[in-house]
Formats: structure tokens, sequence, C-alpha cells
């Protein structure tokens, strides 16, 4: 009789201890100690320890019945050795469909459940392993476009005090030539004014060595060609007579053609002192030094004109680069090589263009572009402001308000637009990879891989 006893005890020991164990996680186990009673989790109340697991709910928590399915708020630790632990709601136990790999949630039930813990476990690890290697790679080749961006923002510092130096120095240039222009249309005038007066003398004090330069370079390459000469130059005392070919020559110094300086040396000499020739009158002008004065004029004009363009593309171009430089390019400019690149993505009956900070389009298959927002902001966590981008004020819908796109970058080995969503109207998600995305971390939480 004492045996039986003895064996009594040992079974129903062997009983409890099942129950106990059953649907707890090691960290818990220490509630579920063999005594006389327990206590519920959450301290509402004392019960004797061999109503725990009874397929009875006692505590308001559920916490003596982690086994069973007898409590609505208790929870089944699936241990899944092999794969990763979980709980599952303990209205799930043993209702005939397996919840956990390793099918302890159906010890009693028709159900048979494989345990395919270890299968799951392998293919999460490929998983893992093949994100670690994306993650390594993406490391390696941020690196690089780090190196890559630092260098870029040194030469776009560079660009940047080279086009200050090139706006100065035209600065002085537009300064002269505005005078320049003042002085030639200031001689012009007194020509016109002399002419009005019968002063020929002031009009013959008025020829300017540029002047009659510029009068005679009738295509403007700077140079005065014996045709020219032939041309515009006459014989004081046979104005009918066209110049021979020597007599040009000569005038020229010897030479097929004359610049500025040499003119000066020559025909001017000959030409001031008028004994000799004279520039042609021009049929219709009514004198050849007005037509001078008006030439010069006119090409002092086109010549700051030139300068003032020249000055205005500049300070456009500084502008411009002031602008790129002064955006968040990321806390070692890894982002900087985005810049001034656009990356396509076809989805359906759409492309989708996005151009890093600069602005996101839509285009249609007829050809229809709209704007689905501009470079606003980075949007990121706290932790990594630099995970998200949003792009905002894109064309309106026409429902009101306007459309507006939220970039999410991701780690991988190539830059790339992944996807591009549209979870409400008009407001739409992308997937942006790209390795300067991919974070360092620490070493991932493993899977089981006991046997």
């Amino acid at each position: 009789m004492r045996f039986q006893v003895i064996v009594a005890a040992v079974f129903w020991s062997g009983f409890v201890e099942s129950r106990k164990v059953r649907g707890i996680s090691s960290s818990y186990k220490r509630f579920y100690k063999e005594r006389k009673s327990f206590l519920c989790i959450d301290g509402s109340k004392i019960i004797p320890f061999e109503q725990v697991n009874d397929d009875y709910c006692d505590c308001e928590d559920g916490s003596d019945e982690p086994g069973t399915s007898a409590c609505p708020r208790g929870r089944f630790y699936c241990t899944n050795l092999g794969f990763r632990p979980h709980y599952i709601p303990s209205s799930r136990v043993n209702d005939g469909i397996c919840d956990c790999c390793d099918a302890s949630d159906e010890y009693n039930s028709p159900a048979h459940c494989q345990n395919t813990c270890w299968n799951l476990g392998q293919k999460e690890r490929a998983y893992v392993e093949g994100q670690m290697r994306t993650l390594d790679e993406g490391l390696r080749l941020k690196q690089q476009l780090i190196e890559e961006g630092v260098l870029l923002w040194r030469e776009k510092q560079a660009q940047l005090r080279e086009l200050q130096q090139v706006a100065e120095d035209l600065q002085i240039k537009l300064e002269e030539h505005r005078r320049r222009k003042h002085e030639a249309e200031r001689l012009k005038e007194q020509t016109l004014k002399a002419l009005e007066a019968g002063d020929s003398g002031l009009r013959h004090q008025n020829r300017t060595e540029t002047s009659i330069f510029q009068l005679l370079d009738s295509n403007k390459d700077g140079s005065i060609t014996v045709d020219e000469v032939k041309t515009k130059v006459v014989l004081v005392h046979d104005e009918e007579r066209l110049l021979s070919e020597d007599e040009a020559l000569g005038l020229l110094g010897g030479g097929h053609q004359i610049d500025l300086t040499k003119f000066r040396r020559t025909l001017w000499d000959v030409l001031t002192r008028g004994d000799s020739v004279k520039i042609k009158d021009t049929p219709g002008s009514d004198d050849p030094h007005l037509e001078a004065a008006d030439k010069a004029a006119e090409w002092e004009a086109t010549n700051l004109k030139k300068v003032e363009e020249a000055y205005e593309t500049v300070n456009m171009e500084i502008s411009d680069l002031r602008k790129k430089l002064a955006i968040d390019y990321g806390t070692d400019w890894e982002f900087l090589f985005l810049n001034s690149q656009c990356y396509k993505l076809k989805v359906y009956e759409y492309i989708y263009t996005l151009c890093p900070f600069n602005q996101v389009t839509q285009k249609n298959t007829a050809g229809t572009e709209v704007s689905l927002g501009t470079w606003g902001m980075w949007a990121g966590t706290p932790k990594n402001q630099y995970s998200q981008m949003v792009y905002e004020n894109g064309e309106p819908c026409w429902q009101g308000g306007s459309r507006t796109t939220t970039v999410t970058l991701t780690c991988g080995t190539e830059t790339a637009l992944r996807s591009v969503k549209e979870p409400s109207k008009c407001q739409y998600i992308m997937d942006f990879q790209t390795p300067v995305a991919c974070q360092p971390v620490l070493k991932q939480r493993g899977i089981h891989s006991e046997l």
C-alpha cells in the first residue's frame, strides 16, 4: 500500500511538473516553482498550486493557465527550439491549428503538427546571413562614397572661390566698359554738335584712332585688310579712282592686314596728315567721322552688353552653387553624390523619377508630367535623421491640397528606386535603396541553433 502511495505521489509530482513547465518561458519559471500555493503574477490572488494548468481560469491575468486555453487573457509560450520563440494567445492552445513550429501548442488535440522549427531556422539564418553580407558590402561602398563626397565637397568649394574671383574680375571689366561706352557716346555727341555747327576743325579733332580703325574694319574681326582699305580709303585729289593693290599694301606698311597697334604706326599717320588719302564719304551718310563715332559707340555698347551678360551668368552660377552647398548632405557629405542624379522606376502606366535634393515627378504614357513635390527636408528618426526624405508642394490635387512624397532610404549594394506606392490620395511613398543608407549595427539577436 505504501508503495502504491509513493508511485501515485511520483506520478502526481510529474503531472504537476508537466503542467508547470508547459507554455512558460525560462524567465517566468521562477513563478511556477512547485509549492503548496501559487500567487497570481499580478498579485491579485493566491490559489492552491494544484490549480495551475487545471483548465480552469482562477487568476484575472491568466497566469495560472499558461498551458491551457482556459483564460481569455492568457498567453502560451512557444519555445520553438531552432527558430524564434514567441507567444500566442492561450485561446489557440489545442484548437486543432498548428501555431508553434515545435507543435507544443497542440499537445492534446487531434491535429498532427510537425516540428518545422529547424527548417524555418535554417531559412531565416540564411536570410540574415545574406542581409549581413549586404550590410558589409554596403558599408564598404558607403566608405568609398564618403571619401568621394569629401573630395567633391572640396571641389565645389574651390569652384565657388574661382567663380567669385571671376565675378570680381568681371566687375572691374564692367566698370571699364561702362566708362568706355560713356566716352564713346560723348564723342559721338560732340561730333554731331560739330557737324550741326559746321565746325570742321572740331570734327577733325574728334577723330580717334579707335573709331577710325573700327570704321575701316568692316567685318569686325579686329584687323584691317587690303580689300577693306581699297573699299574705304580714297586719294584726296582723285576720289573717283580706286586704290591699287600696291597703294593699299603701302598704306598697310607692306602687310596684307594690320591690327590696331600697327594701324597707329602706318595708316593712321597718313590719314591724320590729310595730304594724300582720306576716308571715302559713304553714300547716305552725312559725314564719315560721324559714322565712325556712331560705330565706335555701338562697338562699346556691344562689348558692355557681353560683359554684363557674362557677369550675370557667373552670379547665377554662384547663387546656384551656394544653394547646393547649403543642403545637408550628411555628417560626412555621403549623400552629396546624389545631387544632380535622377533615378527612374516604371509602375504600371507611370514612370516615376526621383532627383534627390531636387524633385519627384510622375509621367504617364501620354507624356504628361506631374510634380509630386520638390525637395523639402530630412525627416528620419532622432537616431537616424537621414533615413527619410520629404518632397513637398507638388502640383495640386483635384480634391485640394498639393502632392507630397516621402522617400525612405534603405541599405543596399546599389543605388536605385525600388518601389512607389500611393497609400492615400496624392500622398506618395518611395523605397530608395543606396549604400549610403547602411548603418553599422550591433550583432543581431541570434536564432536558436540548438538541436
